[in-house]
């Protein structure tokens, strides 16, 4: 979630980098594939105009090395094998994209053509399946699914080929999903876990899309407003409420754990806030709840000094309620909280606003305040660079 501010040359790569690689919607998709700005061949297939015209109908970004192989699909089809020189270092995006084309080597066009059409296939064809198979669970989410049995609501995370990253669509979803099951009478425990080996890798590159010189400073604060929001939902929560940690643990889905009523974690998981690395500052009310938690040393280690920590490392600063092996994980944690589904809901309702409400006020004010910081980290010079070094270690 970010929104950027232009200063010299490192502004000028990272909002096209951001145009042109990091977020796609699928308006977008053929403007990046470079479609209108490259001479075509005198002779396309009807089966490529095609492909070409059905991966402008795709909904959901494909990820980076799916697009950049797109693009080198796309240039080998039209163009030929590379002849241009590989653009420079601070041309991270170029750099890349050119790489990928580069990796195709003397193709010919007509093989790369059959590799495009094959691929975008696939991408619409798993879409529509994804779009088929949501439909026939009756869920209403498209980034996670719900379910609640015998008073236990699980929330999961449902980006498993993403590593559950949080698009701005997943924030919404999981802020209304949280107000669903806090008004549900029907819900006694909620808990949240991911789909696939990740619980979440925190922010997607996708929340990049569509930012500009001229909006910027807008998107910044659209952000921090949806932050603010959805840390508000961790706050503001009237049941007990249990993260379920199936693997490592990124960014916010750190951060707001301090929220939590129990965190269970298997022992494969990690736990990682790598602010500072990324120019930016502490959210998730973790400024506040962090150094009370597991002492000011300890807090500052994870959310100044980008340490990464184990399951049982969170566990003995009591970040984490209870570690278990990861083979029993699943069926020792989901006993558990089955069996804590069975107490009285209005007795835990009451209880936790005993322990928790006294500090309501303080909460929302600490959230307040890392919002705004991270409104101003977000239009700053340093943390342009900070992920622009970023970027050029990714690429």
């Amino acid at each position: 979630m970010a929104g950027l501010r232009s200063f010299s040359n490192y502004a000028g790569a990272y909002r096209h980098g951001i145009r042109t690689l990091m977020g796609t919607t699928s308006q977008h998709i053929p403007t990046w594939t470079g479609i209108t700005q490259v001479r075509l061949m005198s002779v396309l297939s009807p089966q490529f105009e095609e492909a070409k015209a059905k991966l402008g109908s795709l909904k959901e970004d494909p990820g980076n090395d799916v697009k950049l192989k797109i693009y080198a699909l796309f240039k080998q089809s039209t163009s030929g094998a590379v002849t241009t020189k590989r653009p420079g270092m601070m041309d991270f995006v170029g750099r890349a994209k050119w790489d990928a084309w580069n990796t195709l080597g003397k193709m010919s066009q007509e093989d790369a053509q059959n590799a495009y059409i094959e691929l975008v296939h696939s991408l619409v064809g798993e879409e529509e399946s994804k779009g088929e198979a949501q439909a026939a669970s009756g869920q209403k989410y498209k980034t996670i699914l719900v379910s609640c049995e015998n008073g236990l609501r699980i929330i999961t995370l449902n980006r498993p080929e993403k590593k559950n990253a949080i698009t701005v669509e997943m924030y919404n979803e999981w802020i209304e999903a949280l107000k669903e099951a806090g008004e549900d009478p029907n819900t006694v425990i909620t808990a949240i876990t991911g789909s696939g080996d990740y619980y979440c890798s925190g922010n997607d590159l996708s929340n990049f899309t569509n930012i500009d010189p001229s909006n910027m400073h807008q998107y910044s604060q659209e952000s921090g407003k949806l932050l603010n929001r959805f840390v508000n939902a961790f706050i503001d929560f009237p049941k007990p409420l249990i993260a379920v940690v199936n693997g490592p643990a990124i960014g916010v889905s750190v951060t707001v754990m301090g929220m939590f009523d129990a965190v269970y974690a298997s022992d494969k998981a990690t736990f990682h806030t790598p602010f500072s690395a990324l120019g930016q500052s502490p959210e998730g009310c973790s400024s506040y709840v962090f150094p009370r938690i597991m002492g000011p040393g300890n807090a500052a280690e994870m959310l100044l000094f980008n340490k990464k920590i184990t399951a049982q490392q969170a566990c003995d600063v009591q970040l984490v309620t209870e570690v278990f092996p990861d083979g029993s994980f699943q069926q020792e944690v989901w006993t558990k909280l089955e069996a804590y589904a069975k107490l009285p809901v209005k007795s835990l309702v009451y209880s936790k606003a005993l322990t928790r409400d006294m500090e309501k006020d303080i909460l929302h004010k600490v959230n307040d305040a890392e919002c705004e910081r991270l409104v101003e980290r977000w239009t700053s010079e340093d943390c342009i660079n900070a992920i622009v070094k970023f970027f050029n270690r990714k690429t």
